[in-house]
Order: C-alpha cells, then structure tokens, then sequence
C-alpha cells in the first residue's frame, strides 16, 4: 500500500497519518510502512497520538511505558490466536492501572514525568518510588507498580528500543528491596459468610458461591465466564473453562445448589454469551463494582448484628472467600492434591503455606499436674 500525499476528502475524525482502508485503519510511518491500527477508530486513534508525539515525548520514560502498553494490548489479543504467548488481560490491566493516562495518570507517569529517559532511571530512584509509595499507605501497589516498571525495562532491553541500556534498574540484582506485603489471613467464619449471603444481591451471592467452591480467582476469572464457560453433559452440569494466569483447563462439576444460581440461557445467540455473574441487562460487571456491592451488603449485614448487640464483623473481600473455601476443605480433610489442582499451585508447599496462613488452630497449655 502506497502513502497517500493527497488531502483525505473523508477523514472520519481521523489523527493525521491515520488512513481508513478495507474496513480497519492503517497508520503510515515515515519510516516502516505501515500498521494494521484495527477495526476501533477510537483505538486506532489513540495510537496514532501516542505515535505522531503532539506533546514531544519522544525518549522519555513516559513515552516508552505508553509504547509497552500497545504493545502489551497486542499480546493479549493474540494470546488466545498464537500458542506461547501468555499475558493475561488481569496483568494487562495492572499496568494500565500503574502507568495511566494524561487524564487519569498512574503513579508511574506521575514519579517519573518527562524529561526522564530510561538511562537516566537509577535503582536509587526505583527504591524512593518504593518508599514513597510506603508512606503514602499503598505498600503493596507500589511493588506492584514497580513491576510494571521493570517489565517495561524487559520488553526494552530485549528488543533494543533504547541504544545504550544494557540493564533492568528495577531488579534486585540492582540493589531495589520491594517493600514488606502483609500476607491475607483473613478466615471468614460460616456465620460471617451467611449473615452477608442473606443480604446480598443475587449477582454478588452467586460470585460469592463461584469463588468459595471453585477456588478460582474472582477478579480475573470468573467475572469474565459467560454461559459458554456451562456445559450440559450426561453425568451432570460441568465448568469448563481455562485459567488465566497458569492456562490450564479445568472441569468443575457444578453442586445442586451452586447451579441453582447460575441462570439458565434463554436460547438466543445473545443470552448464550451472557455473563454468568452479570447485570439484570446482561452486561459485564467491573470486579471494582462488584467489591463495592460487597462492602454495602457487610454493612448492612453489620447493622443487623448492632441491633442484637453483636460486634461487628471485620470487612472481607471475594478473595478472602477463595481462602475460605481452601481452608474449609482443607479442614474437611480434603486431599490437599485437590485443593492444590483447584488453586491452581505449582507445589503442595504452596498450598499448605495458602491454608494455613489462614487458620490458627486453639490448643490447651499444659495441664500436667506436678508433683
């Protein structure tokens, strides 16, 4: 495809170098032809800004973490196309939460704001990143921010994109210390989890039920299952449906009363890619939404327990359910091999340490009697 020199008599709100062709949009580059943008103007149109640079940004730091982004945006579209790429959209989102926009920046493109280049970054600057982040309450988001950073540092050395950077300053080997994380050890009691369930909605009951007996991660997912995620087989109702963090496929065997819960397609094209934890309009809920429902029904559920002079309970989130759920099997005597499969841990160690982190057994002290 030849450059067009000539004015566009349709530019459809078009960036300057943006061409619409054949039904997706092309940027031209003065250097290396051109880029399939996609079918999304609107995306299309936020790459071709980042790449025509109207602010000037070309070699900061700023401007490399928006190219890391594009590219891990592309990643996470062919990983379901192209086996042995593996980025999942929960990782994706970390990044953009950690990187940001100009109207909505990121601690990233806040600390380390043009003119910062890559080769001035020193792992002095990473660790005041760390400590700054520590003293603002936001220990563990600042590491993970920090890994969003050192990834970006990754995707750079290993594809030569800044002549002169030869390593990671984000890395330990650099000297950087994360910052200390305080492990989840909340155990919600069977008392806690009904008086909540009992106020709850029933898209927050039914994630609720999916995260405490599927042990699989709530906020990357099990918001994103559809209907297609059910399969109806001679032996009973199944889920099947892959992680997203490890890849591996897994078939559940759906419980009477978690089945219940799940709504049953209508029989058009539209109801059977429905959500399965989804709004009463059938659309996708943010797990942020979700989170927000939770803490609403606690407090409601809290209330309740005023009136009969109960203390509160403490907050809890869905993933506290996923160790809930680890816990309680654990202490039905469960084969610590299906839990570690459900959980989805490399090692049994793994999972023991995911247990028991959770729970603290009472003992008696000694009641030797001396002589």
């Amino acid at each position: 495809m030849a450059p067009m020199g000539r004015k566009r008599k349709h530019d459809l709100g078009l960036e300057p170098r943006v061409y619409a062709s054949h039904g997706a949009f092309f940027y031209a580059h003065r250097d290396r032809g051109w880029e399939n943008l996609g079918k999304d103007r609107d995306k299309a149109n936020a790459k071709a800004k980042l790449y025509n640079d109207p602010n000037g940004r070309y070699g900061s730091l700023v401007y490399w973490l928006d190219m890391f982004l594009v590219e891990c945006e592309r990643r996470v579209e062919l990983a379901s196309k192209i086996k042995g790429i593996k980025l999942s959209a929960r990782t994706l989102q970390d990044y953009r939460d950690a990187i940001g926009t100009d109207n909505k920046p990121g601690a990233l493109r806040v600390f380390f704001a043009p003119p910062l280049a890559p080769l001035d970054l020193t792992p002095d600057m990473v660790q005041d990143f760390l400590l700054a982040n520590a003293e603002a309450g936001r220990a563990t988001r600042g590491n993970r921010d920090k890994a969003a950073l050192s990834s970006c540092f990754g995707w750079m050395l290993r594809n030569k994109k800044v002549p002169g950077l030869m390593v990671n300053p984000c890395l330990r080997g650099s000297g950087v210390q994360r910052n200390p994380e305080t492990k989840r050890t909340r155990y919600v009691t069977d008392a806690e989890y009904k008086e909540v369930f009992d106020v709850a909605t029933r898209a927050e009951r039914l994630l609720m039920e999916l995260t405490y007996r599927t042990l699989q991660r709530p906020e990357s997912d099990i918001i994103l299952w559809d209907s297609r995620a059910v399969s109806n087989e001679l032996a009973g109702r199944f889920l099947r449906f892959k992680q997203n963090k490890t890849g591996r496929n897994m078939v559940i065997a759906l419980s009477p009363a978690l089945d219940a819960l799940i709504p049953r397609p209508s029989g058009t094209v539209r109801k059977l890619q429905e959500p399965l934890v989804g709004t009463l309009k059938g659309g996708f809920y943010t797990y942020g939404g979700l989170s927000s429902m939770l803490k609403r029904s606690i407090a409601v559920a809290n209330v309740r327990r005023k009136v009969r002079g109960i203390d509160p309970m403490p907050s809890f989130g869905y993933r506290d359910l996923k160790g809930k759920g680890a816990t309680d099997m654990w202490l039905a005597k469960q084969p610590i091999e299906q839990i570690q499969a459900l959980l989805g841990h490399a090692s049994k160690t793994t999972t023991e340490i995911y247990i028991k982190q959770r729970w603290t057994e009472s003992v008696q002290p000694n009641m030797v009697v001396m002589a």
